[in-house]
């Protein structure tokens, strides 16, 4: 994903910052530089692929970059440079813009020309619509309106202060086969998105890293709408599906859902641990803490699960955030005196191995044990898909450990071996450059990235996706 800050001037795609001279070959001579000496799966992959391919790969892409005229398509290659490693756990983000599609004459975005209350009378008339309408996301109520071939949003009502009806909020252009959106995020940071897309009639996406649009007006019946709103949920819940299954759905492990996950858990112990099924589906899961799925873990143990730790590379750039942590201010409220203790500890012996991948942890292996293996539930199914990544492939890694589970879905996603992100912005702060610090000491002999784990009963496409709740409870059922 790439998020791209808005600023209200036009960037030249040429300038000198500090003596730096700031193009796009330069910012992408910074790139592989920065890249090849702190990533923690650099090595790694030129190691598998060859040297001579990789200096294959760099040639061609600076003949592409040599072409470049915007900062957008700098972007762009420079993304397409870095998948020639791995295609999660890393990108480039875009810190200046120029666009000529969503224009400002002062501080605020463009007014819309129209009129919001007649766009609102002529939207609540029509009887079905594609991305025409008033749609709602965060505390935005955003009018999408058609204009030829392509549309426009603007603000209809919004609870920000900094924003009013009728400034433009993005533009959905087609672009060939493809749509593309260009959005203005609340703090007027832009996101430029090719993965616009509509769920049924009422949901859309258009940048995966924003909340799914929830349309308002006109009202659309749709018989799929609960199973895509099962999907794009934000919170945890659990349901009883019938008298032997329960059914728990996990949207996420971010930091800030643990507490959420916690209490349904908590508030629901008794009854899953008399039910006979429980389900967890962790479709669109991306990852977070994995301190997030620990309170799952006791309902799912039946035996020891191993856990085989990471090794950091040891860089001065890359150690920086640990002694950020331990000295900065501004991370006092995370961290106290003793965890910063340990945080510095851990710098000084980083420091110690410059250039070397250094193991934190003692023990290669880490080992959970619980005191009870509840009798219930029996059967565990887990709804796996091509959007789980990172954190929530590491709880499968766990979770398929116990003789209770099953994998129910799709291939994940694959990020997961080199983990632990970080990000450093360029000398001419074009570009903020997110990689890793550190690499599994599962590969290579048991590697996910690019390749994801498999389920143990693969939804193949005769099963739709709205089915596979059904056909999942119907297995633990047999």
């Amino acid at each position: 994903m790439r998020f791209l800050i808005f600023i209200t001037v036009t960037i030249a795609l040429a300038y000198s910052a500090q003596g730096q001279t700031c193009n796009c070959e330069s910012n992408f001579e910074w790139v592989k530089k920065t890249f090849e000496e702190n990533d923690a799966g650099f090595q790694y992959i030129i190691d598998k692929k060859g040297q001579a391919t990789y200096d294959t790969h760099n040639q061609l892409m600076l003949q592409k970059i040599n072409a470049t005229k915007t900062l957008s398509e700098c972007t762009e290659l420079l993304g397409e440079w870095l998948t020639f490693f791995r295609k999660g756990h890393l990108w480039i983000e875009q810190l200046k813009y120029e666009t000529p599609s969503i224009s400002q004459t002062s501080d605020e975005p463009e007014m819309w020309s129209g009129d919001v209350s007649q766009f609102v009378n002529y939207i609540n008339a029509l009887k079905d619509a594609e991305y025409e309408g008033i749609w709602e996301i965060g505390p935005d109520k955003i009018g999408i309106k058609k204009e030829g071939i392509n549309y426009i949003g603007f603000i209809v009502e919004t609870k920000l202060n900094t924003w009013k009806p009728g400034q433009v909020k993005l533009r959905i252009t087609q672009d060939g086969d493809e749509l593309k959106t260009t959005y203005i995020g609340a703090s007027f940071s832009i996101i430029e998105s090719r993965d616009t897309k509509l769920f049924g009639k009422n949901l859309m996406q258009i940048a995966p890293q924003l909340n799914i649009l929830k349309r308002l007006s006109p009202v659309i019946d749709d018989p799929l709408e609960n199973h895509f709103n099962t999907l794009f949920s934000r919170n945890p819940y659990l349901e009883e599906l019938n008298t032997t299954t329960l059914y728990l759905r996990i949207p996420s492990f971010g930091d800030e859902s643990k507490s959420a996950i916690d209490k349904v858990l908590t508030d629901n112990k008794e009854k899953i641990l008399k039910m006979e099924n429980l389900i967890i589906d962790i479709r669109n899961n991306g990852g977070g803490s994995d301190v997030s799925y620990s309170g799952l873990l006791p309902f799912l143990y039946t035996n020891s699960i191993r856990s085989v730790g990471v090794e950091f590379l040891s860089t001065i750039q890359n150690n920086q955030r640990l002694l950020d942590f331990a000295t900065k201010q501004e991370y006092q409220e995370y961290f106290d005196e003793a965890a910063r203790a340990q945080i510095k500890e851990h710098y000084e012996k980083l420091q110690a191995r410059l250039g070397e991948f250094v193991r934190l942890s003692s023990n290669e292996v880490s080992i959970t044990k619980y005191d009870t293996v509840y009798n219930y539930p029996k059967n565990i199914g887990i709804i796996i898909n091509e959007n789980n990544g990172s954190t929530a492939e590491q709880f499968l890694l766990a979770a398929k450990q116990s003789k209770k589970v099953k994998l129910f879905g799709t291939t994940t996603f694959g990020a997961l071996d080199i983990s632990n992100m970080y990000f450093v912005d360029s000398p001419c702060n074009d570009f903020r450059l997110h990689y890793c610090l550190s690499r599994s000491l599962r590969i290579p002999d048991m590697a996910i990235d690019n390749i994801g784990l498999q389920p143990d009963y693969y939804l193949d496409k005769t099963v739709p996706e709205n089915k596979w709740v059904e056909f999942v409870s119907d297995i633990l059922n047999q």
